[in-house]
């Protein structure tokens, strides 16, 4: 989509159906019961409505109130009655036997009712719980650092997740502002403890050390000290993708340290795309067993109006329903967005579409501009 960050498709159209959806469903009630009397009045005493009067209290039970679900049952068994009293069978044994089943179900829909109200009051404590977590190991960063407009998303695979085992953190330094995009294997409490380890460390870093790959090997050191590993029998393998960035003051310039991970995308002014990838291998984080490669920092130009892309693979990995991925180089070319943020929803939005609305794998995603 050159030149802006408009997302195809009418909008609000999605909404709109979900809208219609749920007023459609909480006037269901309404329309069993109407639809129970006139069946019940209009056909013969053989055929009966329950099934529509009890479906009533029952279908309301999750969606209203438990005022609104016992008025429900009580306006249903309301309806049997009156039907039976126009048709003058109030007291024979069928008519007896269906104003007790509506009863019924109207006392188990207030208790489903109650049930529900419960567990989803459960639910909300949770995920308040889960979002204060999330605050506390990844902290939103500033919107404005020393001249550059940052803007930060992470967007968890699992429904009502916050928090996994991506990571992303910003610092201001006295060396310039750093930065870390990561990705620790696996999934879990595991991944949430890795994650905390390295962005502790990162933050203890990027203060004290004065090169990036300072930063890189004391982050190294950090996944590597004995207690930080879980005793498991997969702990071998246990390991964090990371790239690390600096920016220095007053200095048109970025510098990139590359531990196995998606390398950062540089997009200038006039919409022109620049992988800034690694000129050679380095091993991820936590992996230094096998050997040790000497980190190697890319320097590129980081010209003012131009703004870098970090993210993890559940960016560059998403896949569509045909197995293609998505490839965030080749559809940022030639675009422009008027802000990191902007960036970021476009990208959300383009990649929850790529996949269905399926993501397989957790996403972060940092982007920083120079203005």
């Amino acid at each position: 989509m050159p030149g802006g960050a408009r997302l195809p498709g009418p909008a609000g159209a999605a909404p709109r159906r979900i809208s219609f959806a749920r007023t459609l469903l909480r006037t269901l009630p309404v329309l069993l019961i109407v639809a129970g009397i006139v069946y019940d009045y209009f056909t013969p005493s053989a055929f009966t409505a329950a099934p529509l009067f009890t479906a009533a209290p029952l279908v309301a039970a999750p969606l209203y109130s438990l005022r609104g679900t016992a008025l429900t049952g009580v306006l249903a068994v309301g309806a049997v009655l009156m039907v039976h009293y126009l048709l003058d069978i109030v007291l024979k044994v069928d008519a007896v036997t269906e104003s007790v089943t509506v009863a019924t179900a109207a006392v188990l829909a207030v208790l489903i009712n109650i049930l529900v109200r419960r567990s989803h009051e459960r639910l909300a404590s949770v995920r308040e719980i889960a979002e204060f977590a999330q605050r506390a190991v990844l902290p939103e960063p500033d919107a404005r650092i020393d001249g550059l407009d940052v803007a930060a998303r992470y967007e968890a695979a699992q429904a009502d997740a916050f928090i996994g085992g991506d990571l992303y953190a910003v610092q201001d330094s006295p060396y310039g502002v750093r930065m870390v995009v990561g990705d620790v294997r696996g999934k879990g409490m595991a991944a949430v403890a890795a994650v905390a380890v390295v962005i502790g460390a990162f933050r203890e870093a990027a203060e004290q050390e004065e090169s990036l790959e300072a930063v890189a090997r004391r982050l190294e050191r950090a996944l590597t000290r004995p207690g930080t590993r879980h005793e498991s029998p997969d702990a071998f393998e246990e390991f964090t993708t990371a790239v690390l960035a600096e920016i220095p003051y007053g200095e048109d310039i970025v510098r990139i340290v590359n531990r196995g991970h998606p390398p950062p995308l540089l997009l200038h002014p006039d919409g022109t795309l620049v992988t800034l990838a690694a000129e050679s291998f380095a091993l991820p984080l936590g992996m230094s067993e096998l050997g040790t490669w000497p980190d190697r920092v890319l320097t590129a130009r980081f010209p003012r109006g131009a703004t870098m892309l970090l993210h993890t693979d559940g960016l560059s990995e998403a896949r569509d329903p045909r197995g293609e991925f998505y490839d965030p180089a080749a559809r940022l070319a030639g675009r422009v967005f008027p802000g990191p943020d902007a960036l970021l929803t476009a990208l959300a939005g383009e990649v929850r579409r790529h996949t269905g609305g399926a993501l397989t794998d957790d996403m972060a995603l940092l982007a920083v501009r120079r203005v």
